[in-house]
């Protein structure tokens, strides 16, 4: 368990998803991990990205643990420290969540935010 309150964490129902979409896509970890990021964009001003990768970057931030690598952007990680990704599969929507403590405002799908 990642006790560090700046990290970039992962739910075990998020986790799950994760290995099915890359199952899904036949790539596996450790040769691939889950980048997560920010973008200008959105109606709230900035919207979260998720990719899967395999090429590291020198200023990337990693996080997670031996069978699931997060990966973000030094940048990115400025908006998403201490942030949580969920995954949600019920009748008011389906997707990943970020629980971002930065955020001042969400859009009402949750794909953008502002601080």
């Amino acid at each position: 368990m990642i006790s560090d309150p700046n990290a970039i964490t992962i739910t075990d129902k998020a986790r799950q998803k994760v290995y099915d979409l890359m199952s899904n896509a036949d790539i596996q970890a450790p040769d691939y991990f889950l980048r997560v990021g920010v973008k200008g964009g959105g109606c709230s001003g900035l919207s979260y990205e998720l990719d899967f990768d395999n090429e590291s970057k020198t200023e990337d931030m990693e996080f997670g643990d031996e069978t699931l690598k997060i990966v973000c952007d030094m940048k990115s990680f400025l908006y998403l420290c201490g942030t949580e990704l969920d995954f949600s599969d019920g009748l008011n929507g389906k997707g990943f969540n970020f629980i971002n403590p930065n955020a001042a405002r969400t859009c009402g799908c949750g794909e953008s935010f502002a601080i």
